[in-house]
Order: C-alpha cells, then sequence, then structure tokens
C-alpha cells in the first residue's frame, strides 16, 4: 500500500544543468497529491537512511554511482529517474518511458535483486571503462555536460586521432595474457557514454560481468568502426574479444586511465569483480 511507504528523494542539484532538481520537485508533488509519505533531500544527503522503505535517486549515471559508493551496504528498493546528462543505467531498467509511467511503475513494482561491480576499493554499478574511455573521462572531468552523448562524442573527436593504445597486463582466472588495447571496457549493463553499446550481450542479473576488449586501431580506423560499435554491432569483428567473466585483473607499466560508470578513476592496477545480487530495485 502507498500509505505504507516513507520513500527517500535523492537529488544531485548539478545533475543536468539543474534539470534533476527541477524533476525531484516534481516528483515531490506528484506525491503529495497521492498522499504518499516521503523525504526530498534537494541538498545533504543523510547519513543513514532509517525509518526510509524506499529511495528514490534523481540524476545520472555519475549520481548513481555516488550513491552505491556513498552507501555501499544499501538494503532498500531503490528506482533511479534520469535527470543526468548520461542515463544509460536508467535506459537499461526502463527504456523510453514517460514520467508519469515510471513513477507509477516503481511505486508499484516487486523489487528485484541485480548485480553490481567493485573495482579495487570502489563500487560500480553500470560499467568500467578502460584506456580510450578513461581518457575520454578524463577530459571531461570538471566540465559542463550537455545532454546525451553529445559531450561525450565531441571529447571522442578531440581524442580519437592522438590518443596512443597503452599495454596492459590481463588476468581472467587462470589465464594470464598482455597486448596493447584501444580500451577494455568491463560491462555489467549494456551501453556507455549516453548510448554507446558497448556490451550488447551483457545482462545484469546472471552474476557475471561482460568484458569487450578491442585491439590496438590506427585513428582512420577507429573512426570506421566508431559508428558500428555505437550500434552494438561490434561483437563478431576481428578486432574484439569478449567473454563473461567473474573477475578480471588488469596491470600497466604507466598510470590505469578508466572511468567507474562515466566518473574518471585512475590507479596503477585494477581489480574488479562481480557482486552477485548487490542490489534492490524496482524496475
Amino acid at each position: 500500500m502507498h500509505s505504507e511507504k516513507h520513500i527517500a528523494i535523492v537529488c544531485n542539484r548539478l545533475a543536468g544543468s539543474g534539470r534533476a532538481v527541477t524533476l525531484a520537485n516534481k516528483i515531490s508533488e506528484v506525491l503529495n497529491q497521492k498522499k504518499i509519505i516521503h523525504t526530498l533531500f534537494n541538498g545533504d544527503w543523510p547519513k543513514t537512511f532509517e525509518g526510509i522503505t524506499n529511495i528514490f535517486i534523481v540524476g545520472g549515471d555519475g549520481t548513481l554511482n555516488y550513491f552505491v559508493n556513498q552507501y555501499s551496504n544499501i538494503q532498500l528498493p531503490l528506482a533511479v529517474f534520469n535527470g543526468g546528462t548520461g542515463n544509460d543505467f536508467h535506459w537499461l531498467l526502463y527504456g523510453k518511458i514517460s514520467f508519469e509511467d515510471q513513477l507509477e511503475l516503481v511505486l508499484k513494482a516487486t523489487p528485484r535483486t541485480i548485480d553490481g561491480g567493485r573495482c579495487n576499493d570502489k563500487y560500480f554499478i553500470n560499467g568500467v571503462g578502460i584506456g580510450f574511455e578513461g581518457a575520454v573521462a578524463k577530459s571531461l572531468t570538471g566540465k559542463k555536460k550537455l545532454p546525451g552523448k553529445t559531450s561525450f562524442m565531441l571529447a571522442i573527436l578531440q581524442k580519437i586521432f592522438f590518443y596512443r593504445s597503452r599495454t596492459y597486463q590481463v588476468k581472467i582466472e587462470n589465464e594470464q595474457f598482455e597486448n596493447t588495447y584501444f580500451l577494455i571496457s568491463v560491462m555489467n549493463g549494456k551501453r556507455a557514454g549516453g548510448g554507446f553499446y558497448i556490451a550488447p550481450n551483457a545482462t545484469i542479473t546472471d552474476g557475471l560481468l561482460e568484458v569487450v576488449i578491442i585491439k590496438k586501431l590506427h585513428p582512420l580506423k577507429r573512426l570506421r568502426w566508431l559508428p558500428v560499435i555505437e550500434k552494438g554491432k561490434h561483437m563478431q569483428l576481428s578486432i574484439v574479444e569478449s567473454r563473461k567473466i567473474s573477475k578480471i585483473n588488469i596491470q600497466s607499466n604507466t598510470i590505469i586511465e578508466a572511468h567507474l560508470d562515466g566518473e574518471y578513476y585512475e590507479a596503477d592496477k585494477l581489480e574488479i569483480e562481480i557482486l552477485e545480487g548487490r542490489y534492490l530495485f524496482c524496475y
């Protein structure tokens, strides 16, 4: 029953150039009309969610990443509303859905478990991008982002001719190999970067991550295959290797540039693993 709910709405004030705030206020207005108890956190988020039954997260993939790291042991049912510039995980759960339909859905839906992941001491929910993706994320850090994949595309075009592929040492279970790669994506979700279907075979409920490795490419070949990767039609290409994994270790002779759910991250080595059934989502 709605009357038994006490919903926390947590909003990233910077997400979507203020669009998240507008959306959070709209959710609050509708919940008021429905006489559903809720608390809106447009500023500082609470330390704990004592007395809360559900949490609505308003923002993009970066906001969701911040949430799962801020509340790493959260057990409450969650929902995410697309108030950011990159909303790949929202799309994965809800597809193209109107605000009104999504709100009705998450109020009625039975929570279901989905997988998450850990990279070193950080958590992620959509995926980790290493190499070219990390360099693109680094170039976007601290900059105002445009909706969808616009900012990502502009950053790609700036980097695509001059990025230098790196050599990585990769360990998956008992297998170890070393080579020079353009990128390595370790995905829980199917797409990243505001709509690039980098891992079209990934599933958030199978207890596995999908690793997609793209070999070193000449800049002109990068331009050739970028639209193919965007549509998720690249998995059979000779430049692509992929497999389902539960754990992967990656090292390099230089600092590894990466992103977690679109948020830039760098380290000497990456230890990435699946966290099966980690979160509860209403979808």
